[in-house]
């Protein structure tokens, strides 16, 4: 972007030096390492272009693994590279990008973006849902190097604040290409921020595609592992933040007397969570366990168990009886997405703050596949009528899954878009089959 724009960044970093020390102690990059950036290999050159997959975190780089697959199969006259942002991101990424160029996602001053797009050299870059930076987009213009961002979410909320600071949005939103979004009010949010109609198209969540493909494997070495008996009832609070783990044990600990065979699994959205969560867990006088500390079944399973490990909430889903979704009761976070637990036929329940999945979750509050609260005080009443009354929350089960059923095919939607509007992928496109 410009000497400005970098002197105001690694002014930011001088600032902030004392949390990103605190940060780095949990495996986050500190202060000189963020100034520096990452190093990246010598590649060799090739006539082969190459499109730059970029996944945020553990999330979008889950979502990216259908369209990786999908746009290998259609493009394939196209190398892939994949970045993500934080540590979790990239481990994730190397494990299910196998043979493939992983690294990581250069902070915003002006050296490290063109040492990454130096060493990647893309054809054209595409983001999986948000993270745009204003000096990564310049210098992708500057190259001629169109950027898409796919599965786009932009919600009433966000759209406000960009207003706020509307010639950065300009200058933001301007320098990305193409938009393919996930429902029609991010469109419409996206358009009030001065993005053309013709740039930005619904396509659907891509979270929905492999949502219904089979864990059975590694969610039977789970279910073995933390010792889960068919008299059992599995209540799993997925993605959860500090306070929602509170109110997941408080209503717990009502229940359990006249359920004495529920068992509740508790999953933090952030790993840097996961000690602090156990000592918790520790002061409040519960037999618990921690799934990285269980190497064989034990002989008495806890009632309470903390999943501190990282690419296993998929599989757990399939365990569930009934289940919550986490970022929800807090009004910071917006919620996190219940397509998983839906997918497993699940019946969930949610808070009332979920902007980033608002379209996805009233369609399946509509169909009679999962329950918003109201606040936590809903939560402990909810559980204990769905406990009552194991065919309604089947039911609801059933409804949910039918609903994932009818949402397939984002992805496609998605590869179709950017094959019209980006001419390098237009040229070589090849539907499958």
């Amino acid at each position: 972007m410009g000497f400005a724009y970098d002197a105001a960044l690694t002014a930011l970093i001088a600032t902030a030096s004392p949390w990103l020390l605190w940060r780095a102690r949990a495996g986050r990059p500190g202060p000189w390492q963020l100034w520096r950036g990452p190093q990246y290999p010598a590649t060799p050159p090739t006539d082969t272009p190459v499109v730059w997959f970029h996944g945020v975190s553990v999330g979008e780089v889950h979502l990216l693994g259908p369209v990786v697959a999908a746009f290998r199969q259609q493009f394939p006259h196209f190398d892939v590279a994949i970045s993500s942002t934080t540590p979790t991101g990239l481990a994730e990424a190397r494990k299910r990008f196998v043979n493939t160029v992983v690294a990581p996602f250069p902070f915003d001053l002006s050296w490290q973006v063109r040492r990454a797009f130096d060493a990647i050299r893309p054809a054209a870059v595409v983001m999986a849902e948000s993270e745009l930076w204003p000096g990564f987009l310049a210098e992708a213009q500057r190259r001629g190097v169109p950027v898409a961002v796919i599965n786009g979410r932009m919600s009433p909320r966000s759209a406000n604040r960009w207003r706020r600071v509307a010639l950065l949005a300009r200058a933001t939103f301007g320098r990305v290409h193409s938009w393919a979004v996930q429902d029609q009010e991010h469109r419409n949010a996206l358009l009030t921020l001065g993005v053309a109609p013709d740039a930005v198209q619904v396509t659907g969540s891509v979270k929905f595609d492999g949502a219904l493909a089979s864990q059975t494997s590694q969610a039977e070495a789970l279910k073995q592992l933390l010792g889960i008996r068919a008299n059992q009832t599995i209540l799993v609070a997925g993605s959860t933040q500090e306070c929602e783990e509170k109110h997941l044990l408080s209503a717990w600990k009502y229940l359990v007397p006249d359920y004495p065979d529920l068992r509740l699994i508790l999953v933090p959205r952030h790993p840097e969570r996961f000690e602090s969560v156990a000592q918790w867990l520790a002061t409040e006088q519960v037999t618990f366990s921690r799934r990285s500390q269980l190497v064989q079944p034990a002989n008495i399973p806890a009632s309470v168990v903390l999943l501190d490990t990282l690419g296993e909430l998929s599989a757990l889903w399939t365990l569930a009886d009934l289940g919550f979704v986490g970022g929800s009761l807090d009004g910071k976070r917006g919620g996190q997405s219940m397509i998983e637990p839906a997918a497993r036929g699940v019946p969930a329940c949610f808070g009332p703050h979920i902007w980033n999945f608002k379209d996805i979750s009233k369609q399946l509050v509509a169909r009679g596949g999962a329950t918003m609260l109201s606040g936590p005080a809903d939560l402990e009443p909810t559980l204990r009528q769905w406990l009552a009354n194991p065919a309604d929350r089947q039911r609801m089960g059933q409804a949910a899954r039918a609903f994932v059923a009818t949402q397939q095919g984002a992805t496609q939607r998605t590869l179709d878009f950017l094959a019209e509007r980006l001419p390098l992928l237009a040229s070589t496109s090849r539907r499958a089959g």
